[in-house]
């Protein structure tokens, strides 16, 4: 242990993401965090010191701040500057050196646009696209979509969702439009340009945890146009929509890459990145997912995998997760098992033991899974992260704390000092109580007595750059 920082009150529905914001030549974090939902807090977001675990900077916030953060250097300062979402609605652009505001959006000057009036839920992850209005800075595709006040099932008062390019600079929005079905949107689009004079490509999509929702495809000068009406629907899911991010990977060897997502059915769709065509379909049956994938080489081919863990029964009763790794030439259900309770947290993969093969770390959370998510009765947890190594057909336990939990971070892997030696950072939550509440976090910085051979490819939520590309 490096170190462990402790957070009182606060809690995070964020996973962290890295930069050297002080110049010390060591990665710090930039995570999302805020007190229960609705409740301002002068911490919504945080800049942690990766040398020591202490505070750099803290930004306020509305409320609860569940997006990760994005990095442009648009002060031109050397130091990259913060871009981040979540609920309110909430999106800011910090100075990565102090953490003061640069530009934060205003729903308000918007009501009377015909489709920024609906961008007032909650702001996804973005991710950069190339330059749009030419001034040599890369621009920010995000989504914003989702009523929290409205219940399962319930349909009045859901409003399509936006999605949108936004100038780093100063804000302004560039372009928008809403989701093609009019459907809400609770997913991080993804940016592709399969080679250097290709078409470029966003990947988005629709729909809830009880709603229908498709997965699209549109090319980027549509949506710059204002109109997303001709975005092709690669797949769609009834009585459920697409939540978890995507992600972009060769899963034929024809150097071209393909889209595989997830539907909240826990339908996972392998497309065909040139034929747009279908090349594999898989359905865990009885169960959902609000989890992303970790991409890596899990089998004996050069082909690459995906891991993930999906929930059993029926949100918000959901009661015990399944981890699943799937061949990603064939989609067969390689493995399957049934470790921990509720959590929405994404794995990673790296090849810890130089076997030739990468391993996934991810996180559970140990208790009673017949309980309520929603009962505030006092209760025993554990959460564990644990490591999981298909060659040897082992899992390990790499942390482990008594009354704390982990629902939502995605843990981080990477070299955080530049040491050669790999360094693992993840969140834990203190919970007596439901399972949702924030009541005081800590973030622990692990150094593993590993050397980095490669740089991580999937050391972060959505990748290590964040981006949903898997490029070896």
């Amino acid at each position: 242990m490096i170190w462990e920082s402790s957070f009182p009150v606060i809690g995070s529905q964020s996973s962290p993401r890295s930069a050297d914001l002080n110049g010390d030549g060591v990665l710090d974090l930039v995570i999302g965090a805020g007190k229960n939902e609705y409740e301002y807090t002068e911490a919504g977001i945080l800049a942690i010191n990766g040398l020591d675990g202490e505070i750099l900077w803290t930004q306020e916030t509305e409320d609860q701040v569940f997006g990760s953060a994005t990095f442009l250097d648009v002060t031109k300062d050397g130091t990259t500057d913060v871009f981040i979402g979540g609920r309110g609605p909430h999106l800011k652009a910090l100075n990565g050196k102090t953490g003061d505001l640069i530009w934060e959006f205003d729903t308000l000057a918007h009501m009377n646009h015909p489709i920024l009036q609906y961008a007032r839920f909650n702001f996804n992850n973005s991710v950069t696209i190339p330059d749009q209005n030419k001034d040599g800075i890369a621009e920010l595709l995000i989504s914003n979509g989702g009523n929290a006040r409205i219940g399962p099932g319930q349909t009045e008062g859901r409003f399509p969702g936006v999605l949108m390019v936004i100038n780093p600079l100063n804000g302004e929005v560039l372009a928008a439009d809403t989701m093609p079905d009019g459907a809400e949107t609770y997913l991080s689009p993804l940016f592709v340009q399969q080679k250097a004079k290709d078409e470029q490509y966003i990947l988005f999509g629709s729909g809830g945890e009880t709603l229908s929702g498709n997965l699209y495809l549109a090319k980027l000068s549509e949506l710059m146009n204002n109109d997303l009406s001709e975005a092709k629907v690669l797949v769609n899911e009834n009585d459920h929509g697409f939540i978890s991010s995507p992600v972009i990977v060769d899963l034929n060897d024809d150097e071209v890459l393909d889209y595989v997502g997830i539907s909240h059915a826990s339908t996972i769709t392998a497309i065909n990145g040139k034929s747009l065509e279908k090349i594999w379909q898989l359905q865990i049956p009885e169960t959902e997912c609000s989890n992303s994938f970790a991409v890596g080489q899990f089998t004996d081919d050069d082909i690459p995998d995906l891991f993930t863990f999906v929930s059993k029964g029926v949100w918000p009763e959901n009661k015990g997760l399944v981890q699943v790794l799937i061949d990603g030439k064939t989609g067969q259900l390689i493995k399957q098992t049934e470790l921990g309770c509720t959590g929405f947290s994404s794995p990673i993969a790296y090849d810890l033991n130089n076997n030739g093969k990468d391993e996934v770390i991810f996180s559970i959370n140990e208790y009673d899974c017949s309980r309520a998510i929603d009962d505030q009765t006092a209760f025993l947890i554990e959460n564990k992260l644990m490591l999981m190594d298909f060659k040897a057909d082992t899992s390990y336990i790499l942390d482990q704390t008594k009354s704390f939990k982990n629902v939502f971070s995605t843990p981080w892997i990477g070299d955080m000092d530049n040491d050669g030696y790999l360094d693992l950072v993840h969140c834990q939550y203190f919970s007596h109580g439901d399972i949702l509440s924030f009541l005081g976090m800590k973030i622990k910085r692990i150094d593993l007595p590993i050397k980095v051979r490669k740089k991580p490819l999937w050391g972060a939520l959505m990748g290590s750059d964040g981006n949903g590309i898997y490029q070896k």
